[in-house]
């Protein structure tokens, strides 16, 4: 046991119970436990392996490389837009119990994974493909094309998800007339 994860959970203030069980059956696996991101964090011969998460509607467990995974059980779910990351999701203890076996079959092959030195393939910046009702203002206005391309990948992804999310092109047109003052600002679309 870590104090600074005993620190975290002492100051928690939901999903204590549930982080807890799950803190102890990946306490039993061969894991070291430390604090990242905030987060009680679970890694293998320095390689992280999984992360306890606590959000609004449940508690997870966050497999860094769970694309790599069987997930013979279906349990499995992508969060946002991630690449090789996988959580299983929880809301109760009693949930958590009854999947023990299941959890720690899960981190024993994400230790396989990391003993392994798998690699999750990566789609590289180039892979991802601009909305077209981006592409045309990046053509039309080359100070809009170039304040864009100065931004990081990152960055420009954020901004390529963003205007690409709605089903209707006038909300995609009109997502990229908002954006375009903090692209010209050299700001990502999180960014304060």
């Amino acid at each position: 046991m870590n104090p600074k994860v005993d620190a975290f959970f002492r100051k928690a203030k939901k999903w204590v119970e549930e982080s807890e069980k799950l803190r102890e059956i990946l306490l039993d696996c061969p894991l070291t436990e430390e604090l990242k991101w905030g987060e009680p964090c679970y890694t293998y011969q320095g390689k992280n392996v999984v992360l306890i998460g606590a959000f609004k509607e449940c508690v997870t467990l966050l497999f860094f490389k769970g694309a790599l995974l069987s997930d013979p059980h279906n349990i499995l779910v992508t969060p946002g837009k991630l690449q090789a990351g996988r959580q299983i999701r929880f809301d109760s203890v009693r949930d958590i119990k009854a999947m023990e076996t299941t959890i720690k079959t899960y981190v024993y092959e994400a230790i396989e994974v990391e003993q392994a030195g798998l690699k999750v393939a990566l789609k590289k910046h180039e892979d991802y493909v601009i909305p077209e009702e981006l592409q045309r203002k990046l053509d039309a206005d080359l100070a809009f094309k170039a304040a864009f391309e100065a931004l990081t990948p990152g960055r420009q992804r954020g901004y390529m998800f963003h205007v690409a999310q709605p089903k209707q092109a006038k909300t995609r047109e009109s997502r990229v007339e908002k954006v375009m003052p903090r692209i010209l600002e050299g700001k990502g679309l999180t960014d304060d």
